[in-house]
């Protein structure tokens, strides 16, 4: 990518965060109930109406819309998210004490997706028509279809209650609670790209130069993993950057299930109790890893592919 692109690239992402901060700064002042009331809420005191407005008044929430975005797009650009309402704490140092442990989680579920779905897609791929094909993708449209929540409950039913294996409730702490919601997480990816793998593996394998090099006597083994396999796998880096994106931004449903603290469970939390600066803390965050990772994926493009060095 060229440095002009580049700055273009990077100019389009601060315009895109300007407009989605304006428009969910927008949504949360027009949405039903009063942060002030959850904030007390939460803490289980009810306080009189003087001390409402008196702390509405302190957190700049009787001011108008304009003067209250622009007091926070302030904040914001000096690192400054807020104070979030339910957690008496900086929102940036909240998502920062989250961002570890779904971390670790995404990391995790990309590592054990990647174990399964490459080999699985490669033999679908190399035993067309064959039962292993057939078993292949019959795996695959099983994983489809089951939602995460039904298959991190039927997991916890299993290894937790019935077997007692593992932990129902993940802490974050310790490896072996991880284990649950990264398969979990991993098992829909998985199918996902299972089929994504043999469909590219497929068709790289009707391409010419492997028709010519399987009559040149090259060995077959080699023609699949030095030629087909690195062609076939590229066109799974948008993928990849996609889901690391979700991933990296919290899985709300499977980190509710099992109680794991990361930042989806931290969003579930924040918009049940209303807290305001806390979902728009999150919301940038979600659109900042997209809009950083299809640029990285973009960037890398151009390593992966020499022919995209040359279109550029």
């Amino acid at each position: 990518m060229k440095k002009g692109d580049l700055l273009k690239r990077l100019l389009q992402i601060i315009i895109v965060l300007f407009g989605i901060s304006f428009l969910t700064f927008g949504l949360t002042y027009i949405a039903p109930g009063d942060p002030v009331q959850a904030m007390y809420a939460a803490s289980g005191s009810i306080p009189s109406q003087e001390i409402m407005d008196q702390t509405r008044e302190a957190l700049g929430l009787n001011k108008p819309f304009l003067v209250q975005y622009v007091n926070w797009l302030t904040g914001c650009l000096h690192g400054d998210f807020g104070t979030s309402y339910a957690y008496n704490k900086p929102v940036l140092t909240l998502m920062m004490s989250r961002l570890w442990p779904t971390l670790k989680l995404a990391l995790c579920s990309l590592v054990l997706m990647l174990v399964i779905a490459i080999p699985l897609g490669i033999l679908s791929a190399t035993h067309q028509g064959g039962p292993i094909d057939y078993f292949v993708r019959g795996f695959t449209f099983l994983g489809v279809s089951m939602p995460n929540f039904w298959v991190g409950l039927l997991l916890m039913l299993l290894f937790c209650v019935k077997l007692g294996w593992l932990p129902v409730v993940s802490t974050g702490q310790g490896w072996t609670k991880l284990v649950l919601p990264t398969v979990t997480l991993a098992f829909a990816m998985a199918s996902k790209y299972t089929r994504q793998v043999r469909t590219a593996f497929l068709e790289e394998l009707n391409q010419d130069y492997v028709v010519g090099a399987r009559c040149r006597g090259i060995k077959e083994s080699t023609i699949l993993w030095k030629h087909v396999l690195p062609n076939s796998l590229l066109p799974l880096v948008t993928m990849l950057g996609l889901s690391m994106g979700s991933l990296l931004g919290g899985t709300s449903v499977v980190e509710v299930i099992f109680s794991y603290p990361g930042l989806g469970n931290l969003a579930v939390s924040a918009i049940t109790s209303m807290d305001y600066n806390l979902v728009q803390g999150y919301v940038l965050w979600i659109a900042l890893i997209y809009m950083v990772i299809n640029l990285v994926v973009d960037i890398s493009y151009g390593f992966l592919d020499p022919r995209m060095r040359e279109k550029r």
